[in-house]
């Protein structure tokens, strides 16, 4: 029997300009998210409007927006672009506000 990795969980996840999403995951490792190339596929088109963008948050063990639009865990750490060895503030950027 083939046994998955486990994937850290997002404990934090903050929406940046252009479609990027600042996550933390809970083995100390931090990066953005670029959502870009996947807001012309199902639901995630709906995210395209930067209000509802804005409202991403922390659910479970990975990041959602309102009405059910989700990410795999696994999707959102290797798709996120991670900066080995630099510190949080250094990746964080500017906040969307």
């Amino acid at each position: 029997m083939r046994m998955h990795a486990m994937y850290p969980s997002v404990t934090k996840a903050e929406p940046r300009g252009d479609y990027q999403i600042y996550v933390e995951f809970d083995n100390d490792e931090c990066g953005v998210l670029d959502m870009k190339p996947y807001l012309n596929f199902g639901v995630f088109s709906r995210i395209r409007d930067k209000n509802v963008f804005s409202k991403v948050r922390v659910s479970f063990d990975t990041i959602e927006w309102p009405g059910g639009i989700d990410l795999d865990p696994q999707f959102v750490y290797e798709k996120s672009d991670k900066k080995k060895g630099s510190s949080r503030e250094s990746v964080q950027g500017e906040r969307v506000e």
